[in-house]
């Protein structure tokens, strides 16, 4: 199961103008299926235009899709 995110931005990426800044994200996992985490809470999400590593409390999970 993947997990898509999107990605709100720190004051500095808000105030730089960083195109990555509302952009949707997905989680990038580890071998055993878990996301990978730093210990200071970043989180590595792979973005379509590639992977970066960002703050874990400025992704927001998206809705699952309804069947």
């Amino acid at each position: 199961m993947m997990s898509t995110y999107r990605y709100l931005g720190d004051r500095l990426a808000r105030l730089s103008g960083s195109p990555l800044v509302g952009q949707h994200c997905r989680a990038v996992h580890d071998e055993r299926g878990k996301c990978i985490r730093g210990r200071n809470g970043s989180m590595l999400v792979e973005f379509a235009t590639g992977r970066a590593v960002v703050p874990g409390r400025q992704l927001r999970k998206n809705p699952a899709p309804t069947r």
